[in-house]
């Protein structure tokens, strides 16, 4: 049963970053075929919307840290609460990737025919961005908190 506890210890530890990257990868390629179908409808102004189709990649990055954070020798007390810390703010990072890819595609969308709306029409997609900052910090806290 301990060694069951401690592979769970381990596995979140790298939950944040594998996670993080499996949202990251999805939605980076949402708003990368957006990007790419909306190449072929404008004249000009495509490097935008390669930067936009690169907003989904932070959450990786958060579960860098996150992970980073969470490294420490696993033992039976502490790797519960790694585990849990780990698995749900991954999925946390996943899920806002996933959500932002889709909020970038739109986003493309919305501005290759109306460039003027180009702006505004990011703000879903920051607002999703902030889910994913709050499950990062309070994973940071929580990750504090769990016995060295």
């Amino acid at each position: 049963m301990d060694a069951l506890i401690l592979t769970l210890g381990w596995m979140g530890i790298y939950a944040p970053l594998a996670l993080g990257a499996i949202g990251s990868m999805v939605g980076c390629s949402r708003a990368g075929m957006a990007a790419c179908g909306a190449m072929l409808d404008v004249e000009r102004g495509f490097g935008r919307f390669v930067g936009i189709a690169a907003m989904p990649s932070s959450q990786t990055i958060y579960g860098i840290v996150v992970m980073v954070m969470l490294r420490r020798e696993v033992t039976v007390t502490n790797a519960p609460g790694m585990f849990a810390i780990g698995l749900l703010a991954g999925l946390a990072l996943m899920l806002s990737a996933f959500a932002q890819g889709s909020a970038c595609a739109a986003a493309i969308n919305a501005s290759k025919s109306k460039p003027e709306v180009f702006g505004i029409s990011l703000a879903p997609a920051a607002l999703v961005e902030g889910f994913a900052v709050f499950a990062f910090v309070f994973a940071l806290v929580l990750a504090g908190g769990i016995p060295k």
